[in-house]
């Protein structure tokens, strides 16, 4: 007796799609891992001096401030805005820390409180008017940039050096891990505001809500989500990132200008991307943006070490990547869709 023809499905089954979605979703974070690791082999392989421990350690050190504005524009991006203020943050952060503790003699404790809680309600303003007024984000942001980097002209238009000891002290402090590596109290802060929202995007119900925001902000009202107290802590959390990468930027220049971080909110955008964020909103990881800062930071190193080639082709060689990452995220939601 012959047995029963079984018909085979012509489709994936439910649970497969799931799992090539959702290894696709890494997909971006896997390429940016493997990206970083081939140009550190490069670096290491034409120059002996690229393997030594605190050539690797100072790509934090040098972008403590870089990756704490990206983490808090990874907020905003999940929720499928963008934040064009951070650099002009930064900057006025610095104007206003070096302008108090310089020339008004302010103690720097005081200046610090002062700067992360201006830089997270003016954050959090950027927010309301962009929920409540139904503004595109980039326009909003935009003004605030413009707000922000003109209060830091009204303020001094001229470098301002910093001398206070307080501050002196936690510039040049050096955390020693052995007789030749050490790390910077930037870098301790830096890698903690990593901590901190990889906990709470991943653990908390603020973080959950924000990936619902950022995947579709109407279904997340249907579910009852509270999408404008969402959306205006992310901009709360770029603010305050951007005042306190403002604050770790004065450990690293020991100064207060105007002309700070011109730009700097495009390579907080480029590392968040090329850490494999979607511009649109929804998905990304908090350690690709991580991934992201320290690919950025390998180039300008290989460029350093190369000492041949202007500081220019780093920004060439960013926009390439960039364009490639968005490319790569385009073929990969349009194949999610279909």
């Amino acid at each position: 007796m012959n047995a029963p023809a079984v018909s085979l499905p012509t489709r994936p089954l439910p649970a497969l799609k799931n799992l090539v979605s959702r290894g696709e979703r890494y997909t971006p974070v896997l390429v940016t891992a493997a990206l970083f690791v081939i140009m550190y082999g490069i670096g290491v392989a034409r120059y002996p001096a690229f393997g030594y421990p605190q050539v690797f350690v100072n790509l934090f050190i040098d972008n403590a401030f870089l990756l704490v504005l990206a983490v808090g524009m990874t907020f905003v991006i999940l929720t499928g805005g963008i934040d064009l203020s951070v650099g002009a943050v930064l900057a006025v952060s610095t104007v206003i820390s070096a302008w108090l503790v310089t020339v008004h003699h302010w103690p720097a404790p005081a200046v610090m409180i002062l700067i992360l809680v201006g830089g997270t309600v003016f954050g959090a303003g950027m927010g309301a008017v962009i929920h409540y007024f139904e503004i595109q984000p980039f326009i909003v942001t935009l003004a605030g940039m413009f707000l922000a980097r003109g209060l830091s002209y009204v303020i001094s238009t001229d470098s301002i050096t910093i001398t206070d000891p307080t501050y002196t002290r936690l510039a040049q402090q050096r955390i020693h891990l052995g007789s030749s590596v050490f790390v910077s109290v930037s870098m301790l802060v830096a890698l903690a505001v990593v901590a901190a929202a990889f906990v709470v995007l991943h653990y908390t119900r603020l973080g959950r809500t924000v990936y619902a925001l950022g995947g579709n902000e109407q279904s997340a009202l249907m579910m009852g989500l509270p999408v404008a107290r969402t959306k205006i802590a992310a901009y709360a959390i770029s603010g305050a990132c951007s005042a306190l990468g403002g604050i770790l930027f004065t450990f690293y220049t020991l100064s207060g200008w105007s002309l700070h971080a011109v730009g700097m909110e495009l390579d907080a955008i480029a590392a968040v991307v090329i850490g494999g964020t979607l511009l649109s909103g929804g998905t990304g990881f908090i350690l690709g943006t991580v991934l992201g800062v320290l690919t950025l930071g390998i180039i300008q190193t290989i460029i350093s070490f190369q000492g041949t080639l202007s500081s220019w082709w780093t920004k060439i060689v960013i926009g390439a990547l960039l364009l490639i990452f968005i490319l790569l995220q385009r073929s990969l939601s349009g194949r999610a869709r279909g």
